[in-house]
């Protein structure tokens, strides 16, 4: 037994300053090693975790759980600037599509790893949990609907030290959304040097041109702390990858030269004035305790397209009958308005809409068809305003004296704040008739989180190779959500609702007063969490979360973690662990009615809370958490310059919640609803809601090997990560629907990977990377904006793509860069739906949607950097 009594001072008091940390930052870590060499700073840095595990952090070579590992400089060779793009290059199991038209989803992607939904992986930064969006995703691509994730966009890669990506589940450690594993961003925190960049790039096409400056500086905080402040600006233009639609071009070939010349954007949205400002800061208070802070400000501008307006069959606005009559308002009940039969392929030319359309006649000053407004239809845009801030304050150190005596404690609090403000351009009013406005601000989104924390840790000496660790604390939490209804004119009832025109601004129909509120939920959780090395080659660990919440109880979970190491080499890893993800409050609380028309009729189809009576009537309870349970097993090979990690994953998630189909309210129900006394029933024929439906069960392999070695006269790395990832819906319910369940099974590729070589010498360093993604299935939304119809999904092919980046370091300071991602523009799956009876072009689109690779195709860019 190794004699406890025989530590270095020195040693044993880093080992306290490293586990001071608690999980929840790093900058003891970073001072513990600033007295390294540069070369073997960076290292360190890049090999040692603090996400997993509550004793002191860990190299990845000796977690019990894996854990990637992004380093900052990694994070900056990348063309990209958006941060889920950054990292879902380097870890496999991490997918993140486009979503071109996905409502308030193309204001703020969601992201899946290990194939979960966005809102099953917890974020963190400096290790604090990190507040929600304030964006639902309605449209979330299969996988995702519903889905209420964190905002990573909002996080620039120059204000980051080190990404840490646990992939295994943590919930009894973290809490709720920690089924698939948590991403901890670590942010820099030098107090001395820093960088600025500016980059420059756009497509192969020539679209999508993105500017982008960002700086950080490292400052002393007197002479015993830090501040370190990063800023990052940027604006990026859309990116447009459609062709013509079918009815938009027959327009312009009968003479409508009102027909834009792509009627509808496939693309990515346009990003204007997108700031953020990050700080960390950290402040030595002497007898081991320390202060820290930090926090962000973001805000940037979103556009994105939508659905064209055909305009002879749109209905509420331009025909109520499939196009066969026009939809003419009758403006003076004494005059009458002639029927307008769509005879033409350009009803502009028609004498009976000539009629309506001249200003100077009566029948013309008092009859009005919207297509004196948009001759050719019209294509709204859908986007909107995102801030977001927060700011976390704590204290940590270690107590003194008594049995507290060498407890090490972790004071903090945190609140963060996301809010989405959407905006509506090109588009009516329909039933206000010529009188609409054609911009509107349907309302917005906020969400609001605060977060206490009491964290500590001791050492015991039992008669173990090592002291056994201890942590155990509190945690308490406010989560809100509140509604904010739009301007009057996005959701009014106009004169012309009687005559069969639409209600609301069309495509995105404004919050009402009846529907704005604020919903709020607490919480609070106790933990413990024991590790221990046995012996010298067995790590064992226990934790066991409680939680309770004030709306649907409590729930207890734990997790069991071990590693054995078989040889200095070869060590093996073993975890099993249960989970939860708590329904978020805006899931359980929002609802949105939207007005359309059914076969002629007015009818309100509405997304109402599971607890409303209608959706009671149709099926509809509480949220109620969804459950998991996880299994893992790897093995871990170190020799040398070598490494190489190979693990299993087997997770099983009970009552997963979504957003249900939308149901038709029989007689029967509506007969049912008006004896509970609920009012306006007859006007709502389609409802949906969010339900815990379904179970799923999904299991992989992630496999991941790097290598280091002197060669070509330089220094070169290579590193290679694999992930096979598969999911089945073990049961589901005609709530969710077939075509959801085949989303969730076949959308993400069974396989990716990522190989990447690295290579520096004096002036010039470069990196190669491949990317491999696998079969997947290709889905697109037809011309409605709804799900694709059964049988023009495509088991899409397999892709490979290049990316590369070349810097030359002029001296200490300067360094220019040159590089492409996707250098070879390789073409995602393209739309063929000619097979199954769809004409090519009806969707107005080039590629699957679903693709995971992008649809963009290749893009450059230049960067130049500056570090002092």
């Amino acid at each position: 037994m190794k004699n406890q009594n025989n530590y270095h001072p020195v040693a044993r008091a880093v080992k306290f300053a490293l586990a001071a940390s608690l999980s929840f930052g790093i900058s003891a870590t970073a001072a513990a090693q600033e007295q390294q060499a540069p070369a073997a700073k960076e290292q360190a840095v890049e090999k040692i975790a603090v996400v997993g595990s509550r004793s002191a952090p860990r190299s990845i070579g000796d977690s019990p759980v894996p854990v990637d590992i992004i380093g900052g400089e990694e994070l900056s060779k990348n063309g990209n600037s958006d941060m889920l793009n950054l990292i879902s290059t380097t870890v496999p199991s991490l997918n993140v599509h486009s979503n071109p038209i996905s409502d308030a989803a193309t204001l703020i992607r969601p992201a899946n790893l290990r194939g979960l939904s966005a809102d099953s992986t917890l974020i963190m930064v400096n290790s604090k949990r990190r507040h929600k969006a304030s964006v639902i995703a309605f449209l979330g691509g299969g996988i995702n609907d519903g889905a209420q994730g964190a905002d990573l966009s909002v996080i620039p890669g120059i204000a980051v030290k080190q990404v840490e990506v646990l992939r295994d589940g943590a919930a009894a450690q973290y809490g709720s959304d920690a089924i698939a594993g948590v991403i901890n961003f670590v942010l820099k925190d030098a107090s001395d040097g820093g960088s600025i960049e500016v980059k420059q790039g756009e497509t192969y096409e020539g679209d999508g041109t993105s500017t982008e400056i960002a700086a950080n500086v490292g400052m002393p905080l007197t002479a015993d702390g830090f501040v370190n402040l990063s800023m990052q600006y940027k604006n990026v233009d859309a990116t447009s990858r459609s062709v013509q639609r079918p009815d938009a071009q027959a327009f312009a070939d009968a003479g409508n030269t009102a027909i834009a010349p792509i009627a509808q954007i496939w693309g990515s949205p346009e990003i204007k004035d997108d700031i953020t400002i990050f700080a960390n800061a950290g402040l030595d208070l002497g007898n081991g305790g320390e202060a820290y802070m930090f926090g962000n400000y973001s805000e940037r501008d979103v556009t994105g397209g939508f659905y064209y307006r055909n305009p002879h069959n749109r209905p509420g606005v331009f025909s109520n009958d499939e196009g066969e009559t026009l939809l003419v308002a009758q403006l003076d009940p004494n005059i009458a308005c002639p029927t307008v039969n769509i005879t033409t392929a350009n009803v502009l030319t028609q004498p009976d809409y000539l009629l309506i359309a001249d200003p100077n006649t009566e029948v013309g000053q008092n009859c009005f068809a919207f297509n004196e407004m948009f001759p050719g239809g019209f294509t709204p845009t859908f986007g909107g305003n995102i801030t977001d801030t927060s700011l976390s304050l704590g204290t940590k150190g270690e107590f003194k004296g008594g049995w507290f005596d060498e407890i090490l404690y972790d004071f903090s609090g945190t609140v963060g704040r996301n809010e989405s403000t959407y905006k509506m351009t090109n588009t009516i009013n329909a039933s206000l008739g010529p009188d609409s406005p054609t911009e509107f601000n349907p309302g917005k989104y906020i969400q609001l989180e605060k977060t206490f924390n009491a964290d500590f840790v001791k050492y015991l000496p039992v008669g173990l190779y090592e002291d056994l660790t201890m942590a155990f604390g509190a945690q308490w939490t406010e989560e809100s959500f509140e509604v904010v209804s739009g301007d009057v004119a996005s959701f009014q009832v106009g004169p012309l609702v009687d005559q069969g025109f639409s209600i609301g601004s069309n495509g995105f129909p404004g919050f009402k007063p009846e529907d704005a509120g604020v919903y709020s939920r607490r919480n609070y959780a106790v933990y413990s969490d024991i590790e221990a090395d046995v012996t010298e080659d067995i790590l064992l660990g226990f934790a066991l979360r409680y939680e309770d919440y004030d709306t649907f109880g409590d729930t207890l979970n734990y997790k069991l973690t071990a590693q054995f190491r078989l040889t200095d080499d070869l060590a093996m890893r073993y975890s099993h662990s249960t989970g939860f993800r708590a329904p978020t409050v805006g899931q359980a609380n929002v609802s949105n009615v939207q007005t359309n028309l059914s076969s002629g009729v007015l009818v309100d189809s509405a997304l109402l809370p599971p607890t409303n009576p209608v959706s009671v009537e149709l099926g509809g309870t509480e949220l109620t958490p969804e459950e998991s349970k996880s299994f893992a097993g790897g093995l871990v090979y170190t020799p040398g310059d070598f490494f190489f990690t190979l693990d299993y994953y087997f997770i099983q998630v009970d009552d997963r919640i979504s957003q249900s189909s939308k149901i038709n309210l029989t007689d029967a129900n509506r007969e049912a609803l008006r004896a509970a006394g609920v009012k306006n029933v007859d006007s709502i024929q389609q409802v949906s809601f969010f339900t815990n439906d379904f179970d799923t069960t999904t299991q992989g392999i992630d496999f991941v090997a790097s290598y280091s070695t002197n060669l070509l006269q330089g220094r070169s790395s290579f590193n290679l990560a694999y992930n096979w990832n598969k999911t089945e819906v073990d049961s589901a319910t005609a709530i969710t629907g077939l075509d959801k369940v085949s989303r969730l099974e076949n959308d993400l590729p069974n396989h990716r990977a990522t190989f990447t070589w690295s290579q520096s010498w004096d002036d010039i360093s470069m990196f190669v990377r491949s990317n491999y993604y696998g079969e997947y299935q290709g889905v697109h939304v037809d011309w409605v904006g709804t799900p694709g119809s059964p049988g023009t999904e495509v088991n899409a092919s397999a892709k490979v793509t290049f990316d590369a980046e070349v810097s030359y370091f002029i001296n200490d300071a300067f360094i220019v860069s040159a590089g492409a991602q996707n250098i070879f523009d390789t073409k995602p799956e393209r739309l063929n739906l000619s097979a199954v009876g769809v004409p090519n072009g009806e969707f107005g689109a080039k590629y699957y949607e679903t693709s995971p690779m992008g649809i963009n195709g290749g893009y450059w860019y230049l960067k130049g950097t500056y570090k002092f």
